[in-house]
């Protein structure tokens, strides 16, 4: 394996020309996840605060939830699969291809849920449709963000890939915001209302997002470590090259520590996103209290992932993951005490708290997983690294949690012991793993 400085392959052209395209490069990185989170994570709101009633009107509400989150847990089981499909084909055809074709899917799929019928129309049915669109949308963002995420690191110098792989898991909280504020806004109608139509308006306005989507990727140009590594391998023409899952599975080590050390950013991240909101909903709050609460701190934890991932610039990856997990994990209690305070302020801030101490993790999580493979395998191991940890660790949280709650009559405790519990193997894998932050990125294989 190499070791050096600049990764930056586009060693043609001029200075002022390269800075353009990196500038676009980013941009395209965030707007696109943006895009595509704001699909996503809808669904993960939407899931908590209106298709247990709308989807699964005819069970006892517990069981609704269960159920809705049951759908929820859908998208995060195809996102491996997702990340496995475009993976193999960005490494073999490259990253540009592949994010057009993720977003499209991604669109069409959250445009539609916006016109599956109610279980009050056509009963069951309507669960099942809804599951099938959830699956696209998993495949999709599963294939997404490996794209996204390389063709940042993959344009960017070596000081600052940290850094710019944060632009595209600031996405996330961007989508929040979008998502948030969306459904927050038509929750204002009478309950009824929002329950019937209301809900819909933020799915259906993805096709509005999907257009800016498509024009602002096919503006990028293609990764220039993934056009120097195909003009290497095209040299080879008389080797056999491996398929890029083979070559990730062949040596394990890196896919299985990468998943369980980001295990923890998105079990503390759909716990804020699904059940803290039921929780708050529980004691006292309103949907435009949670919702606002949510899409307040969502806004501030942008900057919170961009300075994380620049701090990881600066004292590596590693220090400022664990820091986040632990910080995380001792303030629990404090902040399920904010969010079921009934208070719209103190709940609010329970969602800063959380979410600011969560970006620290998910600032340098697309570098601290994307340079741990060779450029051939790249996109496929870290898709799959990162969405393998999604499913582990976001994908059941919240059913897992609604059940340890209601079991326990109540009581939060168990609830917080399972999250430490997550924090805990996060945290070991994260110091086994090698620092990443010196690897360079045109090494082929690892």
């Amino acid at each position: 394996m190499k070791v050096s400085g600049p990764s930056h392959a586009a060693d043609t052209g001029a200075p002022d020309e390269r800075r353009r395209e990196y500038r676009r490069v980013l941009l395209s990185s965030y707007l696109g996840t943006t895009i595509e989170f704001y699909d996503f994570l809808l669904y993960g709101t939407a899931s908590a605060v209106v298709f247990p009633a709308v989807f699964f009107s005819g069970l006892d509400p517990f069981t609704a939830v269960i159920f809705s989150f049951g759908t929820f847990a859908a998208g995060y089981l195809a996102r491996p699969l997702g990340g496995v499909i475009f993976g193999h084909f960005g490494d073999r055809l490259g990253r540009k291809k592949m994010l057009v074709i993720t977003m499209l899917v991604m669109g069409v799929a959250s445009f539609l849920i916006g016109l599956v019928p109610s279980a009050a129309t056509i009963g069951g049915w309507a669960a099942v449709i809804l599951v099938l669109l959830r699956v696209a949308q998993g495949i999709a963002v599963g294939g997404e963000w490996g794209g996204a995420s390389l063709m940042a690191l993959e344009h960017s110098d070596g000081e600052r890939r940290g850094l710019a792989a944060s632009f595209v898991n600031a996405g996330a909280p961007s989508g929040a915001v979008l998502g948030s504020l969306m459904l927050g806004l038509f929750s204002l109608l009478p309950a009824d209302q929002f329950l019937a139509w209301g809900w819909r308006i933020p799915f259906l306005l993805s096709a509005v997002l999907l257009l800016l989507g498509m024009w602002v990727r096919s503006r990028v140009s293609e990764s220039p470590v993934f056009k120097a590594a195909l003009a290497e391998l095209e040299a080879q023409e008389h080797v056999r090259q491996p398929l890029p899952l083979w070559s990730v599975l062949r040596r394990p080590r890196a896919l299985i520590l990468t998943t369980l050390g980001a295990c923890a950013a998105f079990a503390f991240q759909v716990t804020m996103a699904t059940f803290a909101q039921s929780y708050a909903l529980q004691n006292g709050a309103t949907r435009p209290q949670v919702l606002l609460g949510f899409a307040v701190a969502s806004f501030l934890a942008i900057f919170g992932v961009l300075l994380a991932g620049r701090l990881s610039d600066r004292f590596g990856r590693r220090p400022v993951l664990v820091a986040g997990i632990v910080g995380w994990a001792a303030l629990a209690f404090p902040m399920f005490g904010l969010w079921g305070s009934g208070n719209a302020v103190l709940i609010a801030l329970g969602f800063v708290i959380g979410l600011q101490l969560q970006s620290l993790i998910y600032g340098p999580l697309g570098a601290f997983i994307s340079e741990q493979f060779g450029t051939k395998s790249r996109y496929t191991g870290a898709s799959l690294g990162y969405q393998l940890a999604t499913l582990l660790g976001g994908g059941f949280t919240p059913a897992i949690l609604a059940t340890l709650f209601r079991n326990s009559g109540g009581q939060v405790a168990p609830v917080v012991i399972f999250l430490i519990v997550i924090g805990l193997i996060s945290t070991v894998a994260v110091l086994v793993i090698r620092e990443g932050r010196s690897n360079d990125l045109h090494t082929v294989e690892h």
